[in-house]
């Protein structure tokens, strides 16, 4: 393990080549992503999304923290947008919590971005527009899976996605009231492209301050 290593010369980051807000830049390299010739499997739109993990209320040995898992990017504005289930474990920590990260690792173009920033619920509008766009079998799962709670066994699930397929028939699934999207503001940007000699490029953009549209763009240390 200790002997794994790259030396990243894909690219470079110059400051008076970089634009003046955080999100024109994500849309660039986004492009270059789509435009990227990869493996059918590999999700572009894969991000880690990490959460405020609150402390247990009947037990102290876990203290705070926080919590990850990989989640897909399902539309970008002015801000990131992604969909679950509501009540599930980044539900309820969001609902707590609305300070989020989200983290993309685009290896074959040597970069990743980190985003900090607010989160809050998409519009139902929204919610509704990208259920509907879901296969039914999607939207069967979303449905019926109480997501990141405890289930009976192997076949609970399948058994109620099936039960459910067979009620609405050839009729339309409407999305359920705990299913839908959140939007991540974002307060600070970082794009990383790596360099040779570990000696990467690190850009970050972060607001001048909460209330503001100004972004302040910053060289760090690799």
């Amino acid at each position: 393990m200790q002997d794994l290593r790259r030396n990243y010369q894909f690219g470079s980051l110059v400051r008076e080549q970089l634009p003046a807000e955080p999100m024109a830049l994500f849309r660039l390299w986004w492009a270059e992503v789509e435009k990227a010739e990869l493996p059918e499997w590999y999700e572009i739109n894969a991000m880690t999304l990490s959460t405020v993990l609150p402390l247990d209320s009947n037990s102290e040995e876990f203290g705070t923290g926080a919590s990850s898992r990989i989640v897909l990017l399902k539309g970008l504005d002015e801000g990131f947008c992604f969909f679950t289930n509501y009540d599930s474990d980044k539900g309820q920590q969001l609902s707590q919590h609305r300070r989020a990260a989200i983290h993309f690792f685009w290896p074959f173009f040597e970069r990743q971005v980190r985003v900090e920033g607010i989160v809050s619920k998409t519009s139902a509008e929204q919610s509704d527009r990208y259920f509907a766009s879901r296969p039914r079998s999607s939207q069967l799962g979303a449905t019926c899976s109480p997501q990141s709670r405890v289930i009976p066994d192997d076949h609970d699930l399948v058994d109620k996605a099936s039960a459910l397929d067979k009620q609405f028939g050839e009729g339309a699934i409407p999305r359920p009231d705990y299913w839908g999207g959140y939007r991540l503001t974002p307060l600070r940007v970082e794009f990383w492209q790596g360099r040779p000699s570990r000696l990467h490029d690190r850009f970050r953009y972060r607001r001048a301050s909460l209330e503001s549209s100004d972004w302040v763009l910053e060289r760090l240390a690799p």
